[in-house]
């Protein structure tokens, strides 16, 4: 069995985070493993507090793992602190890990804040240098281009000056921001290939966790040997399924359905 790591932080509610990347890895056939950056207070309607790991610990989680279960695709999602990503990106190259892929979390779908600018900063410098792809949604390809996205033609040039400063392959998210009845995200490789990745809109409010769904797909994927491109197609066409089976939990941005393919004796 092929495995992947999750770094990130744990959402209480269970619709993000670690739990959301378990929960796909497993939905995506792989054996999951985590490293707790924070444990987040959170539910549907957002984000009452976060306790974050210390550096200690962190690196602790990671050395138990690279020396053990030797990870096939890493995931790495929120990590708030910039001293908690120098571990990371430390182990990273310590390790020589593969298959990386950097969810860029910045906001949570309910608004609250994820991260500090110091930590945006060593996250650029650090890690995105490291990642096989990044994964930024809209407001983060704002944030690291500098630049306002309110087209497909924005879209494309904002992933062309975060691809050329930072020297990895961008994901950008369209969602269903650019389009009412689309959503259409743009991968840029390191090596200049473009790719459109089209989707229909799916009529369901309930999207919490989906930046982290989409990002341990594709690790998942990446994982059990598929291309970057094959891979991002896969992971795009489970969260769609995920989104359109229809869940619906909590007073505001429910989670997705990782779990709609599970049909078996003991989930019955």
């Amino acid at each position: 069995m092929r495995t992947a790591l999750t770094i990130a932080g744990s959402d209480s509610s269970g619709g993000a985070g670690i739990q959301a990347d378990i929960k796909t890895m497993i939905a995506n056939g792989v054996y999951a493993m985590s490293a707790v950056t924070a444990l987040t207070a959170q539910n549907t309607t957002g984000v009452t507090s976060i306790l974050n790991a210390t550096d200690d610990f962190l690196a602790d989680e990671l050395d138990c793992i690279f020396t053990d279960i030797f990870p096939d695709a890493v995931k790495i999602g929120m990590v708030s602190e910039a001293s908690l990503i120098r571990v990371i990106a430390d182990k990273l190259r310590k390790y020589g890990a593969k298959n990386v892929v950097v969810d860029p979390v910045m906001v949570a779908t309910s608004g609250s804040s994820l991260i500090n600018n110091e930590a945006v900063r060593v996250l650029s410098d650090e890690l995105f240098p490291l990642a096989t792809v990044i994964t930024p949604n809209i407001p983060e390809a704002e944030a690291l281009s500098g630049m306002s996205i309110k087209s497909k033609a924005d879209l494309t040039k904002a992933t062309e000056q975060i691809q050329q400063k930072y020297s990895c392959s961008v994901l950008c998210k369209g969602g269903h921001s650019l389009s009412e009845d689309a959503c259409d995200d743009l991968l840029l490789t390191k090596d200049g290939e473009v790719h459109w990745f089209s989707g229909e809109k799916i009529n369901n409010p309930n999207t919490h966790g989906t930046g982290c769904t989409l990002s341990s797909a594709i690790a998942s994927n990446l994982a059990k040997g598929y291309d970057l491109s094959e891979a991002i197609e896969r992971a795009k066409t489970y969260i769609s399924k995920a989104i359109s089976s229809g869940l619906d939990l909590g007073k505001g941005s429910g989670p997705i359905n990782h779990g709609f393919d599970i049909n078996g004796y003991f989930t019955k």
